[in-house]
């Protein structure tokens, strides 16, 4: 018992140690999150924690859409947001990160929708066709970017006329963003906005590309 017990508190500091020099060192660098800690952002316990469904449902996906994640790590949401655009839709995402993309890749001979495309890019760089999507999103990322208004631009010319773009922030994450941060940022972009759900600890801003 006393074991079980030991074990479980070592487990317990280990996670808190990686936890709190993540996000010491990405407050002063802008990290993403490293490949080595994606166990933190993926899992049942980051479902519970980030509400996987809660913002899947915000974002109103719809069959038939293509959606474009950036930034998707190990596909926490990417892959039920791939399952969700059914039948008819595509799933991309752009991670900066290989690691990520290959533990994202492990996933799919298990786990695949068949609707998933994965690249492996910088945000800041234009690496989609123009007016391609219907819905780009960005789940604790946008802090990670430290061109932000390079990446909204590349978002906004992705989308459609009329496309989305839904930004989800979560406090507590090193690189949180403001709604009144948001809110300039994406307006700057170009974006018209469209409504914000949630709470203090978690909200999801969606915009509409005119």
């Amino acid at each position: 018992m006393h074991y079980v017990l030991w074990t479980l508190a070592v487990v317990v500091v280990v996670y808190l140690a990686q936890l709190f020099a993540w996000r010491w060192a990405a407050r002063r660098w802008q990290l993403p999150c490293p490949t080595a800690l994606s166990w933190m952002v993926d899992g049942r316990l980051a479902d519970l924690v980030a509400g996987t469904e809660v913002t899947l449902d915000r974002m109103q996906l719809t069959p038939g859409m293509t959606v474009v994640e950036i930034g998707p790590g190990p596909g926490r949401l990417l892959l039920p947001a791939a399952r969700r655009v059914l039948p008819g839709g595509r799933a991309i995402g752009v991670e900066l990160q290989q690691g990520m993309l290959d533990k994202l890749a492990k996933k799919l001979p298990h786990d695949n929708p068949g609707n998933v495309e994965l690249i492996c890019a910088d945000a800041t760089h234009a690496v989609l066709p123009p007016a391609s999507a219907d819905l780009v999103y960005l789940c604790t990322v946008l802090g990670e970017i430290p061109d932000r208004a390079a990446a909204l631009k590349n978002c906004y010319d992705a989308l459609r006329p009329g496309g989305r773009l839904s930004l989800t922030e979560i406090k507590g994450d090193p690189h949180y963003q403001s709604r009144a941060k948001v809110n300039e940022l994406t307006r700057a972009a170009g974006f018209e906005p469209l409504e914000i759900t949630g709470n203090w600890w978690r909200y999801t801003a969606n915009f509409r590309k005119l």
